[in-house]
């Protein structure tokens, strides 16, 4: 992904700014990210689709990052830095590419921090249910 390219998206705005980014059928160099920096630090949605992405070692910490697009592209691992670098991320694409094992990301599922996407909310009704039988 040329650094022209990120330059385009960003228009007048500053990183800082950015929410989202749109990057879908722009060819990565080498197969890495390459021009996305941590000062993208508002980021909560990327879309980067069909860039011929093969690697996520120079991945920035994008906390706020929520939602991610990294379908077909040629990505095969490296997915355990996702936890480190996307905390906040919530829904992840990652059809079409050549992943055959989840075991970094099925780690992350036994962590005792994690929680599935709606398992929260579900755990609050419980406890509201519960509350308003007492009553």
């Amino acid at each position: 992904m040329e650094m022209k390219k990120i330059s385009l998206e960003l228009g007048n705005r500053a990183p800082e700014e950015v929410t989202e980014l749109v990057f879908d059928n722009c060819l990565c160099v080498n197969g890495e990210i390459e021009g996305l920096k941590d000062t993208f630090k508002e980021l909560e949605f990327l879309s980067m689709a069909n860039v011929e992405l093969s690697s996520l070692a120079q991945l920035p910490s994008l906390n706020k990052l929520r939602k991610w697009e990294l379908s077909d592209n040629i990505i095969s691992g490296g997915l355990e830095v996702l936890a480190e670098k996307c905390p906040n991320l919530t829904y992840l694409n990652l059809s079409g590419n050549k992943i055959k094992d989840l075991s970094t990301v099925e780690d992350a599922e036994d962590d005792d921090d994690y929680v599935e996407e709606g398992e929260e909310e579900e755990e609050k009704d419980a406890e509201d249910d519960g509350k308003e039988e007492d009553d």
